[in-house]
């Protein structure tokens, strides 16, 4: 269905070493984009430290821009992910208006019951769990108006797929600033993502109930990192954990059919 993550590519200098690379990788991820038979290409919103990239929106936009186009040679597309530790696009709003603005048929997003989450309603780093920069009521408050916006604003057909997973509420709290090169949220999506229904908090229900509002019925993708509520591994039978994983991503439908 596709292939991901291929990260850290827009915003880099203009001539820098680091840009020349970033469409070389692009060329090799094509190639195996045609051995394993997909058109579908996620691209994870850059990641890397202020300090080496640019997060002007013209430059994020123009390079993607001219990677959209190399990808329609080939007849592939791109699913454009927020990523919540993200340094120019945390949210699924700031993803949307750059698929809008780099404005090609084959550039539309991948949205993230996790990622979603992650940027507007969860913290790892506080002790409850949620963000904390304003009251618990103000924060539903602005959580539902987003969903609310998401669901009237992004056409489903620039939704290629969605993808699912909850996350555990870490205790204790994640400790703030980077650990080899991760921010909070970046090491939680790293090792604490559970599959839903499974010892998560996050409110995917809302996110997937918004996300079907818009009309799209397209891919669901489960994309589970769970390494156990305290992040130091956990030992897993595929054939039950994977029947598992269906029988959540049932629940979940059944919780959200309404929508």
């Amino acid at each position: 269905m596709m292939l991901q993550p291929f990260a850290n590519f827009e915003g880099w200098p203009k001539d820098s070493v680091k840009r020349e690379e970033a469409f070389t990788r692009a060329k090799g991820w094509i190639e195996i984009m045609k051995a394993v038979g997909t058109d579908l290409l996620q691209v994870g919103a850059t990641d890397s430290p202020l300090s080496k990239i640019s997060t002007d929106r013209e430059t994020i936009v123009s390079d993607l821009r001219e990677l959209s186009e190399i990808l329609a040679k080939h007849g592939f597309r791109i699913a454009y992910e927020n990523w919540c530790w993200s340094t120019h696009a945390q949210s699924w709003k700031e993803a949307w208006e750059i698929v809008s603005a780099v404005d090609r048929q084959n550039f539309g997003l991948c949205l993230d019951t996790f990622q979603i989450s992650g940027s507007e309603w969860a913290d790892p780093a506080t002790k409850s769990g949620l963000i904390e920069e304003v009251s618990h009521d103000v924060l539903l408050k602005k959580f539902a108006a987003s969903m609310d916006e998401l669901a009237r604003t992004v056409p489903p057909d620039r939704i290629y797929l969605l993808q699912i997973s909850d996350a555990y509420k870490v205790s204790p709290p994640l400790s703030d600033g980077e650990v080899q090169g991760l921010k909070p949220r970046g090491r939680w999506s790293h090792d604490y993502r559970p599959m839903p229904y499974d010892g998560g908090y996050l409110p995917i229900e809302d996110v997937v109930k918004a996300v079907l509002k818009t009309g799209f019925r397209g891919w669901f993708s489960m994309e589970i990192f769970d390494s156990g509520p305290e992040g130091k591994g956990k030992e897993y039978d595929m054939i039950p954990y994977a029947k598992k994983a269906m029988e959540s991503v049932q629940k979940l439908l059944i919780n959200c059919a309404d929508e």
